[in-house]
């Protein structure tokens, strides 16, 4: 017998307090923060959907494991068997820990970018753009036509063009390619998987051009479940194994671990050849800490060693992807326009479709996120012309392709009765879309703008 409710695979043994603001209170908290959800403290907030990274609630086991934290300098216990969840995963002998995974991007991309050099992915996130373009490297995102259209549904949405890959390599040379970038699940593109032979068909260009392919591999477990159950000739195999095949098509992976790791700290820069693992190892050492402990305590690695085995248990993942789905298919059979199919991690909003009548240059995400925040204290993010809209010569915007607001859904966190209070709160929302206005920039910083832009009503 197959049941339609969802339950949690873990039982709860310790529970935090969630403080039940009020409307009024809710209004003050918004404006006090300038109209910027990442301003808001997490007091303030009642349901936190605002990201999935860091977010997670640990297991038994891995609070067992921080206990046994080895704390030493160098050459950790802790740090070896870390060393050993990660080598098992990627494949690739060379592993350094970080802090978390913008940490290892900076590693990496500081060493191979620099100015006239490109990356090209299917969808660079925030930070990773921010590192590279810091750099003086210029990022491109060439996600596939049908990841451009929230509505269309499409087994693998997160996938990268391999034709227009082939056509920017004509264009700008193999030589001036810092790397392609693979980024499982494309979370600026709505969260969407990337199958295991659009991969192989990236790796093979690479190859071809002797080009670097490095896998944003912070979701990797989420991504091996739509391979699984999506992808013909995946259905015996286990999403570990999965994880791995895809893994052993690239020269390098990077992890933020504070996603499908299920920690709250830490990452890894994983390398495939000697040569640039120790440029990499030296700039550790100089920023991040010793090589056998980088950024991270002893306990930290140990949670993330344990992480790394939980994340792949076939019921974890059913419920994870399944709970997202259930939010996503609830919203659309309200009318709410998202992004489908569901993605493992979050639901996306289509801030354009929400609110049509809100100028680009307004922000409509900004507005979905602001009322939300008024109508059920539930904090989400914008991602959209905000966080990677640009200006032209004349100082005007130049819209982001799309205007999506993520629900991120933090792992073991929240029960479905907390996910039936964010429905509810959409289905109020809705009936208010002709009452909303939207918002401009009063400041905001050079890079990453997102974080602490302030914002006023137009």
């Amino acid at each position: 017998m197959i049941f339609k409710t969802i339950i949690e695979p873990f039982r709860i043994k310790t529970v935090e307090k969630i403080r039940m603001t009020t409307p009024e209170e809710r209004e003050g908290f918004l404006q006090a923060a300038h109209f910027n959800p990442f301003l808001l403290h997490s007091s303030e907030v009642i349901i936190d959907l605002l990201t999935d990274s860091g977010t997670s609630a640990m297991s038994s086991e891995q609070w067992a494991g921080i206990m046994r934290g080895d704390e030493s300098y160098a050459g950790a216990s802790s740090w070896l068997r870390m060393e050993k969840a990660v080598q098992d995963l990627t494949g690739c002998p060379y592993v350094m820990p970080t802090h978390q995974g913008r940490a290892a991007e900076h590693l990496l991309y500081s060493r191979i970018g620099g100015p006239g050099k490109y990356f090209i992915s299917n969808t660079h996130f925030d930070t990773t753009r921010a590192n590279i373009e810091f750099s003086g490297a210029t990022a491109i995102d060439i996600p596939i036509a049908e990841n451009r259209d929230p509505a269309l549904i499409h087994p693998f949405k997160g996938n990268l063009d391999t034709r227009l890959l082939q056509e920017k390599i004509a264009e700008l040379g193999a030589q001036n390619i810092a790397a392609v970038i693979l980024t499982v699940t494309n979370n600026s593109g709505g969260g969407q998987p990337v199958s295991m032979a659009n991969a192989r068909e990236t790796a093979d260009i690479c190859k071809q051009h002797g080009i670097l392919l490095i896998l944003d591999a912070c979701r990797i477990a989420e991504n091996a479940w739509f391979i699984k159950h999506r992808e013909p000739g995946f259905e015996q195999k286990s999403y570990r194994d999965i994880a791995r095949d895809m893994c052993a098509l690239a020269d390098g992976c990077v992890m933020s671990a504070k996603k499908d790791a299920l920690v709250n700290m830490g990452g890894f820069l994983a390398l495939r050849h000697l040569d640039l693992a120790l440029q990499c190892r030296t700039v550790l050492i100089i920023t991040e800490g010793y090589s056998t402990y980088g950024g991270l305590s002893g306990r930290d690695m140990e949670a993330i060693a344990i992480g790394l085995g939980e994340i792949f248990e076939p019921d974890y993942l059913h419920y994870r992807i399944k709970s997202t789905e259930y939010l996503c298919e609830n919203l659309h059979a309200l009318g709410i326009p998202v992004m489908r199919p569901a993605g493992g991690h979050a639901v996306y909003i289509d801030a354009r479709k929400f609110y049509p009548s809100i100028p680009l240059d307004q922000y409509p995400g900004q507005a979905v996120v602001c009322d939300l925040y008024r109508i059920g204290g539930i904090r989400c993010c914008e991602i959209g012309s905000v966080m990677f809209g640009k200006y032209d010569a004349n100082g005007q915007l130049i819209p982001a392709p799309m205007d999506l607001v993520r629900l991120a859904i933090p792992r073991r966190v929240y029960t479905q009765s907390h996910i039936d209070y964010v429905i509810e709160a959409f289905a109020e929302l809705a009936k208010k879309r002709d009452k909303t206005t939207g918002y401009r920039i009063t400041w905001e910083p050079p890079f990453l703008r997102h974080f602490t832009a302030r914002f006023e009503e137009v």
